[in-house]
């Protein structure tokens, strides 16, 4: 298993670097490296400052969602916790999806709770995290539909009809599944009980779980995410913790550009980032170079005659390079630190 999962990292990593190279030879490296050799240093600074704020919005995101589920952390662990869950994502293939796993055991360390719960804490931020991206893209679509012919680009226009669609199909499937979540608890059970019993027969020191234990834990999960459903106030708080994040990492983008000399619009900033976040769910760690090649492609397609490719390409590189290393390194130094003190505890 852990042998399976190193590969897999190893293999999306050489990914991420060919999707790199190709991108950096098509946009042109002595340019590239000339326009971040000018860059505003003070306003690189800035740029890191938004991403710290983004982390602390989410951080405290995830607080108000484990106390909903009766967990309580202190303000400095859920910020240490959710830089660990960040990390998880940014060195695991499909990013959420392969980091929430390893995220809900972490919480499950440090708040000593049930790894369900953790597992129900971070899914919930996750999918409330959705809901503020895709509204704020729909009013960067506004900025777009005023401002650009979308019959002469293409890209823009498949850009704008996929985030019409996530805001339509993403509630729709959310409310059909909370509607038979009962009927997919069921099924679940089915599905993930023989697999994990298959699993563990092979696991030197690890208990074959029972089926009823088994059943219990997914029980669990679900009635986790019903409690923080029925909790208006936690999620209206989550929310607006979430919106202040995303807005954090859309003034990181504006606050590159401004450090390359080259200033764009708020608004485009707006569109961009949340349409871009789409590409984490690619093989690739944490979305790296797939991120990258879609905020290129949409700022070089946007109205923005200054904007040539090298222009663009370096400040996604100054912003992704706060946005993506910032929690792998501090949420690699904190998913160590508790990795160690399981252990001596053992």
């Amino acid at each position: 298993m852990a042998g399976g999962r190193v590969r897999a990292t190893v293999l999306g990593f050489a990914g991420a670097l060919v999707v790199f190279a190709v991108l950096f030879s098509l946009a042109g490296v002595d340019d590239l490296l000339s326009t971040l050799g000018g860059a505003d240093l003070q306003l690189v600074g800035l740029v890191f400052l938004a991403t710290l704020g983004w982390l602390a919005a989410w951080g405290f995101a995830l607080r108000v969602v484990l106390d909903v589920l009766g967990v309580s952390l202190t303000v400095p662990e859920a910020l240490f916790v959710f830089t660990g869950a960040m990390f998880s994502n940014n060195v695991t293939p499909f990013g959420q999806a392969g980091g929430e796993p390893i995220t809900a055991l972490l919480i499950s360390r440090v708040a000593d709770t049930e790894y369900e719960t953790g597992l129900a804490a971070i899914a919930s931020v996750d999918t409330l995290n959705f809901v503020p991206s895709i509204t704020i893209a729909l009013v960067g679509v506004g900025y777009f539909v005023t401002e650009v012919a979308l019959g002469t680009n293409r890209r823009l226009e498949l850009a704008l009809v996929a985030v019409v669609g996530l805001a339509v199909g993403v509630p729709a499937l959310v409310y059909l599944g909370w509607q038979r979540r009962y009927q997919l608890e069921a099924k679940m059970v089915g599905v993930v009980t023989p697999v994990v019993r298959r699993v563990t027969t092979h696991l030197p020191r690890v208990p074959v779980p029972t089926v009823g234990g088994i059943e219990h834990r997914i029980n669990g999960f679900f009635r986790a995410i019903e409690r923080v459903a029925a909790n208006p106030r936690g999620l209206a708080v989550a929310l607006a913790l979430s919106s202040i994040g995303w807005f954090c990492q859309m003034l990181g983008l504006w606050l590159a550009f401004q450090a390359i000399g080259t200033p764009i619009p708020l608004s485009v900033a707006l569109f961009v980032v949340p349409i871009g976040a789409i590409a984490g769910v690619t093989p690739l760690p944490g979305g790296a170079g797939g991120i990258e090649s879609v905020l290129v492609v949409l700022l070089v397609a946007a109205p923005l005659p200054s904007v040539s490719e090298p222009i663009a390409l370096a400040a996604v590189v100054i912003f992704r390079g706060m946005v993506y290393w910032t929690p792998t390194v501090l949420g690699g130094l904190v998913t160590g630190a508790v990795g160690l003190r399981s252990s001596s505890a053992l």
